[in-house]
């Protein structure tokens, strides 16, 4: 009789122990993780990928380092993660313009697309068409008549070639006509400056880049491209209300890990991202950022990453924008 007692109990315990093991989130095979981002510090992609190490880093149980490899309009941080080994330990975090864009403007060792595994989206970010104070344009209609009356006069600014900044401006330009230099410069951070101080007149630019320099006077916004009016500019007309369809565009960031990473891993990090997105802090910055909220899975976020592929590859064949 004892005997099966002991049997009752050995049976409880391995229980308790299988439900104890189970509870326990499966650990992460990196001792350090390194976060690559592909452009300098203080950009967008920096802040969302340092925003997000403190909650990875006690997630998973590890150290996590974000390294900037800045460079030809983020190829160079991009491909580094595309070439390195599938194991958890290297995750990018990267954009439209890393992954789907400069595929189509510039050759590459590897096409991110078929390179990367998407695992998860962090930010979506609308964009905000601005112009320097100075110019006499109030509204959509009277910046497309001031530049159609006065060909090669006015140029505008984007962070580089193959942005999506760059390839709404091409856009513009094809959509009505408009005849405008391009001027690509190193990052956001220059080519705003240059915008206050009026070397350039017209850009595209993240609405969270672009807020704090309206109070200032020294641009003025003119139209966003999000589906929806700003959360941070409410009096703006969106592309879409003024019946241009076809400019509703996000610039979007998310983590993404080399393709031979395993499925177990790539669901491991994105459960643990998603949970982070979801605290009040990391919230709150999303919205000052003006962020559309998602909640995908990785396999959601590799549908979504597929769907945006041929959107892109048309773009820059319509409007034939090259490199500069």
């Amino acid at each position: 009789m004892a005997h099966s007692g002991t049997r009752i109990v050995s049976a409880l315990a391995l229980a308790l122990l299988s439900t104890l093991a189970f509870a326990q989130a499966p650990s992460y095979p990196c001792n350090t993780v390194k976060f690559v981002v592909p452009y300098p510090p203080g950009g967008a992609s920096d802040l969302l990928a340092r925003m997000l190490v403190p909650g990875l880093t006690k997630q998973l149980g590890t150290t996590i380092v974000v390294e900037n490899k800045a460079g030809a309009s983020g190829n160079i941080g991009t491909g580094q993660v595309s070439a390195a080994a599938g194991d958890g330990c290297t995750l990018l975090l990267g954009n439209s313009t890393g992954v789907v864009i400069n595929r189509n403007l510039y050759k590459l060792a590897q096409d991110p697309v078929t390179s990367l595994a998407p695992v998860a989206e962090v930010a979506a970010v609308p964009m905000v068409l601005y112009v320097n104070a100075s110019l006499p344009a109030s509204n959509f209609q009277q910046l497309i008549e001031l530049v159609r009356k006065n060909p090669g006069k006015y140029s505008y600014a984007s962070p580089g070639s193959g942005s999506t900044h760059h390839l709404l401006g091409e856009l513009l330009k094809n959509e009505f006509g408009l005849d405008m230099t391009h001027i690509p410069y190193k990052g956001s951070g220059p080519a705003i400056t240059d915008m206050l101080a009026g070397h350039v007149q017209i850009a595209f630019e993240g609405t969270s880049a672009i807020v704090p320099h309206l109070a200032g006077g020294k641009v003025k916004a003119i139209a966003t491209t999000g589906a929806s009016r700003s959360v941070s500019m409410p009096n703006v007309p969106t592309m879409k209300e003024l019946g241009h369809a076809n400019f509703v565009v996000t610039n979007w960031y998310g983590v993404f890990a080399p393709a031979t990473t395993p499925v177990a891993l790539v669901n491991q990090v994105n459960v643990e991202t998603r949970k982070i997105l979801k605290t009040p802090e990391v919230v709150e910055k999303l919205v000052q950022m003006d962020s559309a909220r998602s909640d995908y899975s990785a396999d959601e976020y590799r549908q979504f990453v597929t769907r945006e592929v041929p959107y892109w590859e048309s773009l820059v064949k319509k409007t034939g924008a090259k490199v500069d």
